[in-house]
């Protein structure tokens, strides 16, 4: 057999594995109007990173090819961002230049920043604060610099507004912190304080925030993740209370959001604005563990990320704030830097799947992340390592990578969606 008729039988095959159904579908009907939610963000590991020549060529990639409009990063008041000084005399001097220096870049490429207002420059943070990831960032409360942190959240909205005026200001969103339910007692987490604490500062926060323009976006708790126990139910999380699930009992659980009930019956209390709701509903409660393999036999089932989503949209139609955005501000396979699977085939089918599934059910889905020039453990130890990222540091692109890009090539009417088929059109050319 020559080589071409070689691929014709193997063609020939694998099309008679699959039934062949015909159908008609009508491409000039009714259709549904639909919003490229996957396309508003995407993620990045921290605002330092951003001032690299490889960042910024990826950014510029994804943008072009996968359409997102906002970056949700971390570290923004991280000390190596310089942007808190204390002087002798006690004055306090702010510098924002590194801070310019990332979103004049980004503004310049098309995408706007989500801003998550973190961490705490080491005058804020408690004395001999605990530090969490390779970057060493401030994570531990001091109770008596609330209202630092409240200055230095009304400086930096006030600075972005003057820099880049309020029209522009109005379409940004601003997110108080990353997962603070995950404390540092007695494991590494990016919290060292309580759930009470977090809520003085989401208040503190929201407060600086509206006193400059009460227009702008804020919102909360952006907590980590959904869960089927009680570990987060007191003022700090108890590892004890945590339970791993078997693949055969998972699936069999009610998964809920963290913190979530608590925080808008908080907000309601204290009369907080709370224009979005922001948390990170993995398809897993458990980070695969590359050395051990813990949790390989503990994944939720593919339809997790819409169970989720209705737990959380049935939280706030019950609560004060039943008009409140919905941005899941990170999302991936698993929520492991070194998980293998981030580099292959299977996660594009999945991440292509669930954002079908879900489609009209959040205003954002933000994949976990888009380069991995990324550095929470240190810069990955090959070129192909597991990294978050849908292109390596080489700048190659990933099969996640794809999945984005084809979902931007669709139009924003559904015309017929029956798993795995998708047909749409674009309402202004009708094509």
């Amino acid at each position: 057999m020559n080589k071409k008729s070689f691929f014709v039988a193997l063609a020939v095959a694998a099309l008679s594995a699959f039934p062949v159904c015909a159908q008609t579908i009508d491409v000039k009907g009714n259709a549904e109007p639909f919003t490229h939610y996957w396309s508003v963000g995407v993620g990045a590991g921290r605002a330092n990173e951003g001032l690299r020549a490889g960042w910024l060529e990826h950014l510029e990639v994804v943008k072009k090819h996968c359409g997102f409009q906002y970056v949700r990063m971390h570290g923004l008041f991280d000390d190596d961002m310089f942007v808190y000084f204390k002087k002798p005399n006690g004055k306090i001097v702010y510098n924002w230049q590194y801070i310019d220096e990332v979103y004049d870049r980004m503004l310049a490429l098309g995408v706007k920043p989500f801003v998550e207002l973190s961490f705490f420059p080491k005058d804020i943070a408690a004395t001999n604060s605990k530090q969490q990831m390779w970057y060493r960032n401030n994570v531990s409360v001091d109770r008596n610099n609330f209202d630092k942190w409240h200055d230095l959240v009304k400086e930096f909205t006030q600075h972005v507004v003057d820099r880049y005026g309020i029209d522009e200001i109005l379409t940004w969103y601003f997110e108080v912190w990353n997962e603070p339910n995950l404390n540092m007692n007695p494991k590494a987490g990016f919290f060292d304080g309580t759930k009470s604490d977090y809520f003085r500062m989401y208040k503190e926060s929201a407060n600086a925030i509206k006193s400059v323009d009460k227009r702008l976006k804020v919102g909360g708790p952006a907590t980590s993740n959904f869960i089927a126990d009680d570990r987060h139910k007191g003022e700090i999380m108890d590892h004890k209370k945590s339970v791993f699930y078997s693949q055969d009992i998972i699936n069999t659980k009610q998964w809920k959001g963290v913190w979530i009930e608590d925080f808008l019956r908080f907000c309601e209390k204290e009369n907080l604005p709370v224009d979005f709701i922001s948390t990170h509903p993995y398809p897993t409660d458990y980070a695969l563990d590359p050395d051990t393999g813990r949790s390989k036999d503990a994944i939720r089932y593919v339809h997790s990320l819409h169970d989720d989503i209705t737990w959380l949209r049935q939280q706030i139609a019950n609560s004060k704030y039943p008009d409140a955005e919905i941005h899941l501000t990170e999302w991936s396979t698993s929520p492991n830097s070194r998980d293998r699977m981030h580099d292959i085939l299977p996660p594009a089918a999945y991440i292509l799947k669930a954002n079908l599934d879900c489609l009209g059910m959040a205003n954002s889905l933000m994949y976990w992340t888009f380069t991995d020039v990324f550095e929470e453990k240190g810069g990955g130890e090959e070129i192909f390592h597991g990294g978050f990222g849908m292109i390596n540091y080489q700048g190659v692109v990933k099969p996640s990578f794809h999945a984005y890009r084809m979902l931007h090539q669709l139009g924003d009417e559904k015309l017929y969606y029956n798993d795995p088929l998708f047909v749409s059109r674009f309402s202004q050319t009708g094509k």
